[in-house]
Protein backbone atom coordinates (compact mmCIF):
# COMPACT_ATOMS: atom_id res chain seq x y z
CA UNK A 1 0.00 0.00 0.00
CA UNK A 2 1.02 3.64 -0.37
CA UNK A 3 2.19 5.42 2.83
CA UNK A 4 -1.11 7.21 3.50
CA UNK A 5 -2.99 3.92 3.21
CA UNK A 6 -0.42 2.30 5.52
CA UNK A 7 -0.97 4.95 8.17
CA UNK A 8 -4.76 5.04 8.01
CA UNK A 9 -4.96 1.24 7.99
CA UNK A 10 -3.43 1.25 11.49
CA UNK A 11 -6.03 3.68 12.82
CA UNK A 12 -9.22 2.26 14.29
CA UNK A 13 -12.16 4.69 14.21
CA UNK A 14 -14.80 3.91 16.82
CA UNK A 15 -17.62 5.42 18.89
CA UNK A 16 -18.96 7.42 15.96
CA UNK A 17 -21.85 9.81 16.53
CA UNK A 18 -23.58 11.97 13.90
CA UNK A 19 -26.22 14.69 13.97
CA UNK A 20 -27.62 17.56 11.93
CA UNK A 21 -28.07 21.22 12.90
CA UNK A 22 -30.96 23.29 11.49
CA UNK A 23 -31.04 27.00 12.41
CA UNK A 24 -32.71 30.30 11.60
CA UNK A 25 -32.18 33.92 12.58
CA UNK A 26 -29.21 35.11 14.64
CA UNK A 27 -27.51 32.21 16.36
CA UNK A 28 -24.22 31.19 18.00
CA UNK A 29 -23.18 27.80 19.38
CA UNK A 30 -20.15 27.15 21.62
CA UNK A 31 -18.58 23.69 21.36
CA UNK A 32 -16.32 22.55 24.20
CA UNK A 33 -13.05 20.68 23.78
CA UNK A 34 -13.73 17.23 22.36
CA UNK A 35 -11.98 13.91 21.94
CA UNK A 36 -11.40 12.53 18.46
CA UNK A 37 -12.12 14.13 15.08
CA UNK A 38 -15.16 16.21 14.13
CA UNK A 39 -16.27 16.61 10.50
CA UNK A 40 -19.04 19.01 9.47
CA UNK A 41 -20.58 19.63 6.03
CA UNK A 42 -22.62 22.77 5.30
CA UNK A 43 -25.60 21.98 3.08
CA UNK A 44 -27.49 25.28 3.28
CA UNK A 45 -26.70 28.89 4.25
CA UNK A 46 -23.45 30.29 5.63
CA UNK A 47 -21.77 30.67 9.01
CA UNK A 48 -18.55 31.61 10.78
CA UNK A 49 -16.29 29.20 12.61
CA UNK A 50 -13.70 30.28 15.16
CA UNK A 51 -11.36 27.83 16.84
CA UNK A 52 -10.14 28.90 20.27
CA UNK A 53 -7.77 31.93 20.03
CA UNK A 54 -7.88 31.95 16.21
CA UNK A 55 -9.53 34.39 13.80
CA UNK A 56 -13.02 33.39 12.56
CA UNK A 57 -13.37 31.91 9.07
CA UNK A 58 -16.47 32.22 6.92
CA UNK A 59 -18.04 29.04 5.57
CA UNK A 60 -20.63 28.70 2.81
CA UNK A 61 -22.88 25.92 1.55
CA UNK A 62 -20.68 23.22 0.05
CA UNK A 63 -17.80 23.69 2.50
CA UNK A 64 -16.66 21.11 5.03
CA UNK A 65 -14.96 21.96 8.31
CA UNK A 66 -12.74 19.32 9.92
CA UNK A 67 -11.55 19.65 13.54
CA UNK A 68 -8.94 16.97 14.27
CA UNK A 69 -7.28 18.41 17.38
CA UNK A 70 -10.24 18.60 19.75
CA UNK A 71 -9.95 22.32 20.51
CA UNK A 72 -13.03 24.34 21.57
CA UNK A 73 -14.72 26.28 18.77
CA UNK A 74 -17.58 28.67 18.11
CA UNK A 75 -20.05 28.31 15.23
CA UNK A 76 -22.26 31.33 14.54
CA UNK A 77 -24.37 33.14 11.96
CA UNK A 78 -22.03 36.16 12.26
CA UNK A 79 -18.71 36.73 14.08
CA UNK A 80 -19.38 36.56 17.83
CA UNK A 81 -17.44 35.95 21.04
CA UNK A 82 -19.73 33.49 22.81
CA UNK A 83 -22.72 31.27 22.23
CA UNK A 84 -25.17 28.73 23.61
CA UNK A 85 -23.64 25.58 25.05
CA UNK A 86 -23.74 22.91 22.33
CA UNK A 87 -24.16 20.15 24.92
CA UNK A 88 -27.49 21.62 25.98
CA UNK A 89 -28.64 22.08 22.38
CA UNK A 90 -27.73 18.53 21.33
CA UNK A 91 -28.77 16.79 24.57
CA UNK A 92 -32.24 15.73 23.35
CA UNK A 93 -31.02 14.68 19.89
CA UNK A 94 -30.64 10.97 19.18
CA UNK A 95 -27.88 9.56 16.97
CA UNK A 96 -28.48 10.62 13.39
CA UNK A 97 -31.10 13.17 14.43
CA UNK A 98 -31.16 16.97 14.03
CA UNK A 99 -30.87 19.79 16.58
CA UNK A 100 -33.11 22.77 15.77
CA UNK A 101 -32.43 26.40 16.68
CA UNK A 102 -34.86 29.28 16.12
CA UNK A 103 -37.28 27.08 14.21
CA UNK A 104 -34.72 26.19 11.53
CA UNK A 105 -34.89 26.72 7.79
CA UNK A 106 -32.06 29.19 7.06
CA UNK A 107 -29.02 27.04 7.76
CA UNK A 108 -28.35 23.30 7.75
CA UNK A 109 -25.21 21.38 8.64
CA UNK A 110 -24.57 17.67 9.10
CA UNK A 111 -21.66 16.38 11.11
CA UNK A 112 -19.98 13.36 12.70
CA UNK A 113 -17.47 12.80 15.45
CA UNK A 114 -15.43 9.64 15.95
CA UNK A 115 -12.57 8.57 18.16
CA UNK A 116 -9.33 7.16 16.78
CA UNK A 117 -7.24 4.48 18.41
CA UNK A 118 -4.24 2.54 17.23
CA UNK A 119 -0.56 3.41 17.73
CA UNK A 120 -0.29 6.12 15.04
CA UNK A 121 -3.35 8.11 16.21
CA UNK A 122 -1.53 10.66 18.37
CA UNK A 123 1.28 11.06 15.84
CA UNK A 124 -1.09 11.65 12.95
CA UNK A 125 -3.49 13.98 14.75
CA UNK A 126 -0.56 15.90 16.22
CA UNK A 127 0.66 16.67 12.70
CA UNK A 128 -2.64 18.26 11.64
CA UNK A 129 -3.80 21.85 12.13
CA UNK A 130 -6.68 22.61 14.50
CA UNK A 131 -9.02 23.33 11.57
CA UNK A 132 -9.08 22.02 8.00
CA UNK A 133 -11.47 23.57 5.49
CA UNK A 134 -12.46 21.44 2.50
CA UNK A 135 -13.87 23.69 -0.23
CA UNK A 136 -16.20 22.44 -3.00
CA UNK A 137 -14.63 19.77 -5.19
CA UNK A 138 -14.48 15.96 -5.55
CA UNK A 139 -13.17 15.44 -2.02
CA UNK A 140 -15.90 17.62 -0.55
CA UNK A 141 -18.60 15.63 -2.34
CA UNK A 142 -17.22 12.40 -0.90
CA UNK A 143 -16.96 13.88 2.60
CA UNK A 144 -20.56 15.11 2.41
CA UNK A 145 -21.84 11.78 1.08
CA UNK A 146 -19.97 9.88 3.79
CA UNK A 147 -21.36 12.09 6.55
CA UNK A 148 -24.88 11.51 5.20
CA UNK A 149 -24.33 7.74 5.16
CA UNK A 150 -22.95 7.76 8.71
CA UNK A 151 -26.00 9.67 9.94
CA UNK A 152 -28.30 7.25 8.13
CA UNK A 153 -26.60 4.19 9.64
CA UNK A 154 -26.88 5.70 13.13
CA UNK A 155 -30.49 6.80 12.58
CA UNK A 156 -31.61 3.46 11.15
CA UNK A 157 -29.47 0.62 12.59
CA UNK A 158 -29.52 -2.51 10.43
CA UNK A 159 -27.57 -5.77 10.37
CA UNK A 160 -23.96 -4.86 9.60
CA UNK A 161 -24.28 -1.23 10.70
CA UNK A 162 -21.33 -1.43 13.09
CA UNK A 163 -18.97 -2.57 10.31
CA UNK A 164 -20.45 -0.06 7.87
CA UNK A 165 -19.85 2.81 10.31
CA UNK A 166 -16.23 1.71 10.82
CA UNK A 167 -15.54 1.60 7.07
CA UNK A 168 -17.34 4.89 6.43
CA UNK A 169 -15.22 6.52 9.14
CA UNK A 170 -12.09 5.23 7.41
CA UNK A 171 -13.29 6.66 4.09
CA UNK A 172 -14.04 10.00 5.74
CA UNK A 173 -10.60 10.11 7.34
CA UNK A 174 -8.92 9.21 4.05
CA UNK A 175 -10.75 11.90 2.10
CA UNK A 176 -9.87 14.52 4.69
CA UNK A 177 -6.19 13.57 4.49
CA UNK A 178 -6.27 13.56 0.69
CA UNK A 179 -7.82 17.00 0.60
CA UNK A 180 -5.31 18.34 3.11
CA UNK A 181 -2.39 16.98 1.09
CA UNK A 182 -3.80 18.24 -2.22
CA UNK A 183 -4.29 21.75 -0.84
CA UNK A 184 -0.60 22.16 -0.09
CA UNK A 185 -1.46 23.03 3.51
CA UNK A 186 0.50 20.01 4.74
CA UNK A 187 3.77 21.79 3.93
CA UNK A 188 5.23 21.99 7.42
CA UNK A 189 7.05 19.49 9.57
CA UNK A 190 5.81 15.96 10.18
CA UNK A 191 4.34 12.87 8.59
CA UNK A 192 1.97 14.56 6.18
CA UNK A 193 4.66 16.97 5.06
CA UNK A 194 6.81 13.93 4.19
CA UNK A 195 4.03 12.45 2.07
CA UNK A 196 3.51 15.70 0.15
CA UNK A 197 7.17 16.60 -0.44
CA UNK A 198 8.17 15.30 -3.90
CA UNK A 199 11.87 15.30 -3.01
CA UNK A 200 11.57 12.75 -0.20
CA UNK A 201 8.20 11.07 -0.88
CA UNK A 202 9.75 8.28 -3.04
CA UNK A 203 12.05 7.30 -0.16
CA UNK A 204 9.19 7.43 2.34
CA UNK A 205 7.15 5.16 0.05
CA UNK A 206 10.07 2.71 -0.16
CA UNK A 207 10.35 2.52 3.62
CA UNK A 208 6.62 1.94 4.01
CA UNK A 209 6.64 -0.64 1.22
CA UNK A 210 9.41 -2.70 2.83
CA UNK A 211 9.93 -1.64 6.47
CA UNK A 212 11.83 -4.80 7.42
CA UNK A 213 14.65 -4.09 4.97
CA UNK A 214 17.94 -2.82 6.41
CA UNK A 215 17.80 0.50 4.62
CA UNK A 216 20.79 2.80 4.49
CA UNK A 217 20.60 6.56 4.00
CA UNK A 218 22.55 6.16 0.76
CA UNK A 219 20.02 3.67 -0.64
CA UNK A 220 17.14 5.97 0.25
CA UNK A 221 18.94 8.98 -1.24
CA UNK A 222 19.44 7.04 -4.49
CA UNK A 223 15.71 6.28 -4.64
CA UNK A 224 15.03 10.00 -4.12
CA UNK A 225 17.56 10.86 -6.86
CA UNK A 226 19.67 13.03 -4.55
CA UNK A 227 23.09 13.00 -2.99
CA UNK A 228 23.28 11.44 0.45
CA UNK A 229 23.93 14.80 2.13
CA UNK A 230 21.22 16.73 0.29
CA UNK A 231 18.68 13.99 0.99
CA UNK A 232 19.54 13.74 4.69
CA UNK A 233 19.30 17.51 5.16
CA UNK A 234 16.00 17.74 3.29
CA UNK A 235 14.51 14.78 5.14
CA UNK A 236 15.27 16.26 8.56
CA UNK A 237 13.94 19.65 7.51
CA UNK A 238 10.63 18.19 6.35
CA UNK A 239 10.02 15.53 8.99
CA UNK A 240 12.03 16.70 11.98
CA UNK A 241 13.73 13.30 11.98
CA UNK A 242 16.60 11.55 10.28
CA UNK A 243 15.55 8.92 7.70
CA UNK A 244 16.53 6.11 10.06
CA UNK A 245 14.62 7.69 12.96
CA UNK A 246 11.55 7.89 10.74
CA UNK A 247 11.99 4.25 9.69
CA UNK A 248 12.42 3.13 13.30
CA UNK A 249 9.29 4.98 14.42
CA UNK A 250 7.24 3.44 11.62
CA UNK A 251 8.55 -0.04 12.44
CA UNK A 252 7.63 0.36 16.11
CA UNK A 253 4.14 1.62 15.27
CA UNK A 254 3.61 -1.42 13.03
CA UNK A 255 4.89 -3.74 15.74
CA UNK A 256 2.71 -2.06 18.37
CA UNK A 257 -0.31 -2.53 16.15
CA UNK A 258 0.44 -6.24 15.78
CA UNK A 259 1.02 -6.65 19.52
CA UNK A 260 -2.18 -4.75 20.39
CA UNK A 261 -4.47 -6.68 18.02
CA UNK A 262 -3.07 -10.21 17.91
CA UNK A 263 -1.41 -12.83 20.07
CA UNK A 264 1.85 -12.66 18.11
CA UNK A 265 4.95 -13.10 20.29
CA UNK A 266 7.36 -10.22 20.90
CA UNK A 267 10.09 -12.16 19.05
CA UNK A 268 7.88 -12.62 15.99
CA UNK A 269 6.76 -9.00 16.05
CA UNK A 270 10.42 -7.98 16.13
CA UNK A 271 11.29 -10.22 13.20
CA UNK A 272 8.37 -8.90 11.13
CA UNK A 273 9.79 -5.37 11.25
CA UNK A 274 13.38 -6.38 10.58
CA UNK A 275 14.92 -7.09 13.99
CA UNK A 276 16.85 -10.32 14.46
CA UNK A 277 17.65 -9.36 18.05
CA UNK A 278 14.73 -9.17 20.45
CA UNK A 279 16.79 -7.07 22.86
CA UNK A 280 17.62 -4.47 20.19
CA UNK A 281 13.94 -4.40 19.26
CA UNK A 282 13.02 -3.90 22.91
CA UNK A 283 15.32 -0.89 23.24
CA UNK A 284 13.90 0.73 20.09
CA UNK A 285 10.30 -0.08 21.07
CA UNK A 286 10.67 1.49 24.52
CA UNK A 287 12.28 4.61 23.05
CA UNK A 288 9.40 5.14 20.60
CA UNK A 289 6.40 3.78 22.50
CA UNK A 290 7.44 4.72 26.04
CA UNK A 291 7.39 1.20 27.47
CA UNK A 292 8.97 -2.18 26.88
CA UNK A 293 7.19 -4.60 24.49
CA UNK A 294 6.19 -7.04 27.22
CA UNK A 295 4.83 -4.23 29.39
CA UNK A 296 2.87 -3.05 26.35
CA UNK A 297 1.39 -6.55 25.94
CA UNK A 298 0.52 -6.77 29.65
CA UNK A 299 -1.26 -3.43 29.45
CA UNK A 300 -3.16 -4.68 26.39
CA UNK A 301 -4.27 -7.80 28.23
CA UNK A 302 -5.26 -5.82 31.33
CA UNK A 303 -7.48 -3.50 29.30
CA UNK A 304 -8.78 -6.19 26.96
CA UNK A 305 -7.53 -4.13 23.99
CA UNK A 306 -7.20 -6.89 21.41
CA UNK A 307 -9.39 -5.38 18.72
Amino acid sequence: MDPLSNIIALLRPHDCVAAGFDAAGDWSIQFAAHAGMKCNALLKGMCWIAVEDEAPIQLAAGDCAILPRGRPFLLSSRPMRSGQDAQILYAPVRHGGTAIYGGGGDFYMTGARFLLSGPPADTLLGSLPSLIIVRPGPEQETVRWTLDQLANELRNPRPGSALSITHLSHVLLLQVMRSHLASGAAAGVGWLAALSDPRIAPAVAAMHDCPSRSWTVQELATIAAQSRTSFAVRFRKVTGQTPIEYLTEWRMLMAADRLSRTQVSVANAAAEVGYASESAFGVAFKRVMGQAPRAFVRARDAHGDNR
